[in-house]
């Protein structure tokens, strides 16, 4: 679960997807996102660190990819949790009380209560 604990998700999961057209340097990132190019480097070190980017330097520029096994150890972990949610939508008063109401809590057809 490399991501789960990383700080400032959002901007993470949005360079992750812009690797996902291959490798970039913080240049090229840097100029698709209104952050700072430091902010860059700052997200890139986090996502280098738990595993899930990989970078190489080549000449002066240092190029970055994702790294699948990590993503992989993610989706296998994430996996009982999606069978269960899929599980839970299938029957017909399974979804939740309250879930069209993004900040509210409800309970399950089964009585368990979830909080949002």
């Amino acid at each position: 679960m490399p991501l789960a604990g990383a700080r400032n998700i959002d901007g993470r999961r949005e360079i992750l997807g812009l690797l996902l057209g291959g490798e970039r340097t913080v240049q090229a990132i840097a100029g698709r996102f209104d952050m700072t190019r430091p902010s860059i480097s700052e997200h890139l070190r986090v996502l280098r660190d738990c595993g899930s980017v990989g970078e190489e330097k080549r000449g002066r520029f240092r190029y970055y990819r994702i790294e699948p096994e990590p993503l992989h150890e993610l989706q296998s972990w994430l996996g009982p949790f999606e069978r269960f949610r899929r599980q839970r939508l299938r029957a017909p008063d399974a979804v939740p009380d309250g879930l069209l109401d993004p900040g509210a809590g409800g309970t399950f057809s089964d009585g368990t209560e979830y909080d949002r």
